[in-house]
């Protein structure tokens, strides 16, 4: 595993109307970012008129995460699957709940 490079698994961009989109990236790692127990690095945004409005990440140092409007909460991964899930699950709520938008 010490002699694997990273490994760009996702790099996406997703529109999900004239004045929203989703970014997903997400990496597999020789080894673990600092604050995460898995080899895996993401980032994945929901960014509407030009606003992030959701995002998860794992910031080396600050672990597995969540942002949602202002406020970062602890994020549990599990696998790369179920974490695009959980997003998509996270970005329909977020588009209920903000119709207008």
């Amino acid at each position: 595993m010490s002699n694997m490079k990273a490994v760009q698994l996702v790099a996406t961009r997703i529109a999900y109307s004239e004045s929203a989109f989703a970014e997903l990236v997400l990496w597999r790692l020789p080894r673990p970012v600092a604050g995460s127990p898995h080899d895996f690095k993401y980032r994945l945004a929901y960014v509407v008129r030009g606003a992030c409005v959701l995002r998860y990440d794992n910031e080396v140092g600050k672990g597995d995460h969540r942002h949602l409007g202002g406020i970062e909460s602890a994020y549990v991964f599990t696998t790369p699957e179920q974490l695009i899930a959980d997003f998509q699950r996270d970005i329909e709520r977020w588009n209920d709940e903000n119709p207008d938008t």
